[in-house]
């Protein structure tokens, strides 16, 4: 099925108008090719072993530059944003942290399935596609289609910057062998300036302008990490046991722009608001599985966090 330009500009302005009504705060479309510019960072980063213990970094390289790998025929990178900054955040008082992507639900399901929603809704006006969708769990550079989409800029923290709402979105994709009308982005500026509040601020120096070393990083850390915290952290992780936000805590575009998200499967539930230190280190199994039931928190595991927990507290 081929498309004339007037149907594909009213079929991509109505993919971008179906994004939004359900609930995604951007959504962007470019046309399939090779990232060349950002494979060439990614092999460097992972020539540095800045990727750590994180071995699959390394596995199916040449599908994360090219989606014609990853879908047959594939013509279009689809792009959303999904919003989680809190209307609230826990409790810091005698307490410790977890990343505000974790409050909640997990994204992966959350997100996925708005995703399979706007594809179905595309192929009751296109017909049967050859997609797929994507949600940080394959091999898809999501930030570098993002800002080729127009999305926003990589900030020198790393992460996707959106100059109209910061950085604590979500990020997902549908690769389809659609042919759509593309307004990719033309200005690659990084509006950082000189600002370098992210790496000021990251207590145990993961940061380096455009470049995180996952080895120091108290995500890595507290999440990926299977092994012990090495002793060199001890002192530095802030109360973090699961994720860490600092280096977007202090960012000047979140400081001005980061809004709360309207999904209710991404607040925190009553039992995580009354949580305080006590009640972490005392933690149980079943209670962690009740707390934590289809969380982020899971991928890390009770035995994960109790490890982290007694970390951060000796």
């Amino acid at each position: 099925m081929t498309f004339n330009p007037l149907q594909k500009s009213q079929l991509t302005g109505y993919i971008r108008q179906e994004a939004k009504s359900m609930g995604f705060f951007d959504c962007g479309i470019s046309k399939v090719d090779f990232l060349k510019d950002a494979s060439q960072k990614v092999e460097q980063w992972l020539e540095n072993g800045h990727h750590a213990s994180m071995s699959y970094m390394e596995r199916n390289r040449e599908k994360r530059y090219d989606p014609a790998l990853l879908v047959e025929h594939a013509k279009s990178v689809i792009t959303v944003l999904y919003n989680y900054f809190p209307k609230k955040t826990l409790p810091v008082e005698n307490n410790y942290k977890i990343s505000k992507y974790a409050y909640g639900k997990d994204y992966h399901f959350v997100i996925k399935q708005k995703l399979n929603s706007l594809l179905e809704k595309i192929e009751k006006k296109a017909g049967k596609r050859m997609a797929r969708v994507f949600v940080d769990s394959a091999p898809v550079l999501d930030r570098a289609w993002a800002t080729r989409s127009g999305l926003g800029f990589i900030g020198k923290n790393t992460l996707l910057i959106n100059k109209k709402g910061g950085s604590f979105f979500f990020i997902g994709q549908i690769i389809i062998d659609l042919e759509l009308e593309y307004e990719e982005a033309t200005d690659f500026a990084n509006y950082c300036g000189s600002c370098t509040a992210c790496i000021d601020a990251c207590p145990t120096g993961a940061i380096k302008p455009f470049e995180v070393d996952a080895r120091k990083c108290i995500s890595f850390l507290t999440i990926e990490n299977r092994d012990e915290i090495p002793k060199e952290f001890d002192g530095k992780m802030e109360d973090w046991i699961f994720g860490c936000d600092i280096c977007q805590d202090v960012c000047p575009w979140n400081l001005r722009f980061a809004s709360p998200h309207n999904e209710p499967l991404f607040e925190p539930s009553e039992q995580l608001l009354f949580m305080r230190k006590p009640d972490w280190d005392n933690l149980d199994k079943p209670t962690f599985k009740k707390l934590f039931k289809h969380s982020p928190v899971e991928r890390t595991g009770y035995k994960g966090l109790m490890k982290n927990i007694a970390f951060v507290s000796q």
